[in-house]
């Protein structure tokens, strides 16, 4: 064999020479194609599927553990644009916020309904009107700040607590589970004020996810064995919020957030590990969602007088 047959070139560069071979596929690579592995070098291609194979690693809830709370940063943000558009535009909140059934005068102003019927001239709106996106828009929108009890505090204490909550409870259940609870939670909140409080009562805020998340942290220390001081101190808060705020705001809105946000914590918490675990909590949240979907279909259609 002479010299010219024996020299060897790297697989992804044949111009190159090349002595060193991968580990994994022995193809031969050069300096710029080695990647360090545990035991001498691999190239680019077997360190892809290494990474492809290797499993990520879960919470006792089934989440992905993830470095930031990246979902929390983003509802943070969106909550805040959709301010920010509010003070822009304040008939976005007159359209987008929780309303079960009003009405449009040939003036523009909002009137709440006497009956089933809409009157000549004026238009229907609210959730009995097909405005069901206001279930979850409602959860967006915060009051202006001159407006209601708190002004823009409102904002800016939900917003605050939102960071702090979701600090707590996104790296537990991962990026995809505490979305689905925050908007449940919010869905839930939307629901119970829906069926519960005056049709006409328009209404706004983050505090039914809020209360859905609150709720979730003290199932899962529960769950885990934490330590509950802090919990059990939130948790009374919360209870307290939530008799002050008959007096104040819309309570409706926080315990249907609170009880729907229970409800998906359990799910994710006790549903039993395995391979089929991610597919358990998957349907407990479309069960939870088709049963407030449904509670609100039977309202409107109350509302409407069998309209819906």
């Amino acid at each position: 064999m002479d010299a010219e047959s024996a020299v060897t070139t790297c697989y992804r560069h044949p111009r190159v020479e090349s002595y060193v071979s991968c580990t994994r596929c022995e193809r031969f690579i050069c300096p710029d194609c080695m990647r360090e592995a545990a035991v001498g070098h691999q190239c680019p291609e077997c360190v892809k599927e290494g990474a492809r194979s290797v499993r990520r690693a879960r919470t006792v809830f089934g989440g992905t553990v993830t470095a930031a709370p990246v979902v929390t940063y983003a509802l943070i943000a969106l909550n805040v644009l959709v301010y920010l558009a509010e003070l822009a535009r304040p008939e976005l909140v007159d359209r987008f916020a929780m309303l079960g059934s009003g009405l449009i005068g040939p003036d523009g102003l909002h009137y709440l309904p006497e009956s089933g019927d809409v009157p000549a001239g004026f238009q229907a709106e609210g959730v009995a009107a097909g405005q069901w996106e206001r279930l979850i828009t409602s959860g967006f929108l915060h009051l202006m700040p001159t407006e209601g009890t708190f002004g823009i505090a409102h904002v800016v204490l939900n917003m605050l607590a939102l960071w702090r909550l979701g600090q707590m409870v996104e790296p537990q259940l991962g990026r995809g589970r505490f979305l689905a609870l925050y908007l449940l939670s919010t869905l839930g909140g939307s629901v119970l004020e829906l069926l519960l409080a005056d049709p006409g009562q328009l209404s706004l805020g983050a505090s039914g996810g809020l209360f859905g998340l609150t709720v979730a942290a003290y199932v899962m220390a529960r769950r885990l064995g934490s330590d509950l001081t802090e919990v059990h101190r939130m948790m009374v808060l919360l209870l307290l919020w939530l008799v002050v705020s008959a007096q104040l705001t819309s309570w409706q809105g926080h315990l249907g957030g609170l009880l729907a946000g229970g409800a998906v914590a359990a799910a994710f918490a006790y549903a039993p590990r395995g391979p089929r675990r991610t597919a358990i909590q998957a349907a407990a949240c479309a069960v939870i969602l088709v049963a407030l979907l449904v509670a609100a279909w039977a309202r409107v259609t109350e509302l409407t007088g069998g309209a819906a």
